[in-house]
């Protein structure tokens, strides 16, 4: 299984980097499009992670593990596809495929490792698969680099898309499962005793759309980061995730899950607050690099649940998590782009606001005295 999802992921991670490098250059110098047109094409990629509880429903018809490979493969097919299409209606619709895709591949990956793995091992699993994940996308940047000196948009498009397909591809003829594993309820899950897990799913998301909206945008509109500048911050970042991630997997053994969140809470809040204030070109790059870091340690939500939950409660409960944390996808941006307007520091202290509630909320967290609560044999029944 391990197997399996290292190389879906790092084809996950070729494919969604080769497209978002690709994304901007293509939409301005090809297909002409303008700052609204690209603000809807944004709010319709995050549509998909909104409908992630619909997996739960895949798989009553798809095994799991089958639907992680079929995801990988639709999302090459929009990568490939976007060059062909040099219109908004066509890189909307290759988008809205792509994202169903990577979306419907994370809810599977969450879960899959959530499922396969120990509550000890799971924390190292997916630190090694987010550094993984890391390097991947220094290598989509590298590829598309050299291909550009042979290539188009579109048959650079076609180039990366066709490889993330073909990964996609071997997936479904790989049989990774054993039959040890609890079988899941292939039903939508809301349990009351889940509620933290849910808040800090959805604070989690709010805070993640400030940074990847406006971090960035952050570095560009006020500090005027060169293209050349933006890729340079983008390795040397992926760089130490790389290098980083394995060992917030081995803090969360160490430390456990509620120290690591009010870590990365606290973090966090003196991140935005010196987005907002500060005056530094080379604090603003440091705190997009920390912001980053801090980023990753969200895993310990995830490991949080596994410890709390009924097995046969990780896939669905895996679905309404990702779609929980997409639901600030819906609106945030938008509100937070008209809060811009007014003043561009206030998108950065509401998210220390949703910061601080975090912080507060993780001091709830609290683990069983046995890793896994609740046996197959004998889980509760009650929603």
């Amino acid at each position: 299984m391990f197997r399996f999802l290292a190389v879906m992921t790092a084809a996950s991670m070729v494919g969604l980097q080769g497209y978002t490098i690709l994304f901007n250059n293509f939409a301005v110098e090809t297909v002409h499009l303008e700052g609204r047109h690209v603000g809807i094409i944004q709010s319709i990629r995050e549509v998909p992670g909104f409908l992630a509880l619909l997996a739960v429903y895949v798989m009553m018809v798809v095994k799991e593990h089958r639907l992680s490979a079929l995801s990988i493969a639709l999302l090459g097919v929009g990568v490939a596809l976007t060059g062909l299409f040099p219109s908004f209606t066509g890189v909307a619709l290759t988008t809205l495929v792509m994202s169903f895709g990577f979306h419907y591949y994370e809810t599977t990956n969450q879960s899959l490792t959530l499922q396969y793995f120990s509550t000890h091992l799971s924390p190292l699993v997916m630190g090694k698969l987010r550094s993984l994940a890391a390097i991947s996308s220094i290598a989509a940047a590298a590829l598309i680099w050299l291909l550009g000196w042979f290539l188009d948009y579109r048959g650079i498009f076609l180039a990366v898309g066709g490889i993330v397909f073909l990964f996609g591809l071997w997936g479904m003829f790989q049989d990774p499962t054993h039959e040890s594993v609890p079988p899941q309820r292939l039903r939508m899950i809301v349990r009351r005793r889940y509620w933290l897990y849910y808040l800090l799913t959805f604070l989690s998301g709010a805070r993640r759309q400030i940074f990847m909206v406006f971090s960035m945008f952050l570095l560009v509109k006020v500090f005027h980061f060169t293209m050349q500048e933006m890729t340079i911050l983008f390795m040397v970042n992926n760089a130490i995730n790389w290098f980083l991630n394995p060992l917030i997997g081995r803090a969360i053994n160490r430390f456990g899950e509620r120290t690591l969140c009010s870590v990365e809470y606290t973090g966090l809040i003196l991140v935005f607050l010196t987005y907002a204030f500060t005056t530094s070109k080379g604090i603003a790059a440091g705190m997009y690099i920390v912001d980053s870091i801090l980023f990753n340690f969200a895993v310990a939500i995830r490991t949080y649940f596994q410890k709390i939950a009924d097995p046969r409660d990780i896939a669905p409960s895996s679905a309404v998590g990702f779609t929980i944390n997409h639901v600030a996808a819906v609106f945030l941006p938008a509100l937070g782009g008209y809060l811009w307007m007014i003043d561009y520091r206030i998108p950065f202290l509401a998210a220390a606001a949703l910061g601080a509630a975090s912080l507060f909320f993780a001091q709830f967290i609290r683990l069983p005295g046995q890793a896994q609560p609740f046996p197959a044999e004998a889980a509760p029944e009650a929603e």
